[in-house]
């Protein structure tokens, strides 16, 4: 059966302490309400609503583009408040799933099990419970077999009821119809003014409707964030679920707990990961590569057989069989191609490094086109900024550039050409030709010496006119 899923995004989230709505904080690279959304996605969602309040213009711009629909809760009035914003976007819905947008580590296959669960059993409203060490804080559950017939928050609870271990996680599946009927009868006769969402299983089971609880195995499922640490909780569990996937399906990491994997980061089999390596964003690693830390490697493209040594990397493409580092620098726009070497201190921005190409050591690179075959040694700038725009540089096939020469952009250097070392390059030098752009030596013999004692001499003067 076809269902629609409400996230209940509109909290304050004052603990954070941020700026930032809690529901775009993110866990291991996405923010909270993207996994969220994600869940309900592979669960079957067919549509996703989300109830959004403070920060409501910004989460909607984190997700536009995205199949996503965005009612707004202008005044936070309590869970059941907040899910009652939803009645006329669902309209018509045969069931909803309600979930919390600062849950992110709730699973697919878990929402998918619930729902299977909810229809199976004929239920008007299921409950998705947990069975935790620590229940304080949480509403328990009081049920006769898989009924639930009440959620006692804390506060009313008696000390036997405090003992129950079994938590209310917050996640519902409900008939749509009947929740918003029973929506209508909440009030908010309570300390805090509000109308919750609890309220509407004491109605539904008043009712004689059927209220069942599902309860999950893992109770890492329905942690939710309200404060850094819980954050941080979070993201080491999250972390955990992505490196152990990795693992399974073939890539070795030498000490998991010291890395940081993003969710969106792919990696091919027989790939090692050596300690302290950040893997960010959009990020693919081929197969057979090793990356050595302390690496970060931002939103690019690794290919096969590739070695990485401390090293950065952002939004570039590097191709198979590429040795980079140490201590190199891809920054924006690179692209190093197959058999490629970038060697330890080099900058590369902004260009292309054709197919077995070496830049060793100590050079910079700026708005590039470096073709096959190509040496480029120590010492080298590319000249790329006049101070008002930037300019290109082609180094053709087989060329070679000598140490510490710089290369003024706009310039070609010619295929198989040589610069001596040196050298400043600010006219093109054509194919085969050997560039020198230096000054002739001169060597003035004793000059050392008369310097001395011509400053001695001018000392002992500056002495007798004190």
């Amino acid at each position: 059966m076809d269902f629609t899923a409400v996230i209940l995004a509109a909290g304050e989230g004052t603990r954070m302490k941020s700026n930032t709505p809690k529901v775009l904080h993110k866990v291991c690279g996405i923010p909270m309400l993207g996994h969220v959304v994600s869940a309900a996605r592979g669960a079957g969602a067919k549509r996703i609503v989300v109830v959004v309040g403070r920060g409501s213009d910004e989460v909607k711009r984190a997700f536009e583009g995205e199949e996503v629909e965005f009612v707004l809760q202008a005044e936070q009035k309590g869970t059941g408040h907040a899910l009652k914003q939803a009645q006329e976007a669902v309209k018509g819905e045969a069931a909803i799933l309600v979930l919390y947008g600062d849950m992110p580590l709730v699973k697919s296959e878990t929402l998918r099990a619930m729902a299977d669960f909810h229809w199976k059993n004929g239920a008007t409203a299921t409950v998705m419970t947990a069975r935790v060490k620590d229940p304080t804080g949480y509403g328990r559950i009081i049920r006769k077999g898989l009924e639930v017939l009440a959620i006692r928050e804390e506060k009313d609870a008696t000390p036997e009821e405090k003992a129950i271990d079994e938590i209310n996680s917050g996640i519902y599946f409900f008939q749509a119809e009947k929740v918003f009927d029973a929506l209508n009868q909440v009030n908010n006769n309570n300390k805090q003014g509000e109308y919750y969402l609890t309220d509407v299983i004491e109605i539904l089971n008043a009712g004689k409707e059927k209220v069942l609880a599902y309860e999950v195995q893992d109770p890492d499922e329905v942690q939710g964030v309200n404060d850094r640490f819980q954050l941080s909780v979070a993201q080491a569990i999250m972390q955990r679920r992505i490196i152990h996937r990795l693992m399974a399906q073939g890539v070795t990491f030498l000490s998991p707990e010291t890395c940081v994997v993003d969710a969106g980061v792919k990696i091919g089999r027989d790939t090692v990961i050596y300690p302290g390596v950040f893997l960010e964003g959009d990020t693919w690693i081929g197969e057979g590569c090793t990356i050595i830390g302390t690496s970060r490697i931002i939103d690019s493209r690794i290919g096969n057989g590739v070695e990485i040594t401390m090293c950065h990397i952002q939004e570039s493409v590097v191709e198979d069989g590429v040795k980079i580092g140490p201590f190199a620098n891809l920054r924006p726009g690179s692209h190093v191609m197959a058999g490629a070497k970038i060697g330890d201190f080099v900058e590369v921005k902004n260009s292309r490094v054709g197919e077995g190409s070496k830049i060793p050591h100590l050079a910079y690179v700026g708005d590039a086109e470096i073709g096959r075959r190509v040496n480029i040694g120590a010492g080298v700038i590319f000249v790329n900024y006049d101070g008002f725009e930037k300019h290109r540089t082609v180094v053709e096939d087989d060329a070679f550039i000598g140490c510490n020469s710089n290369l003024i952009a706009p310039v070609t250097i010619g295929a198989g050409s040589y610069v001596a070392a040196g050298s400043t390059i600010n006219m093109d030098v054509e194919k085969g030709a050997l560039a020198i752009a230096r000054e002739r030596q001169v060597n003035k013999p004793e000059w050392v010496e008369k310097r001395r004692r011509k400053r001695e001499g001018g000392d002992k003067t500056d002495g007798k006119q004190a």
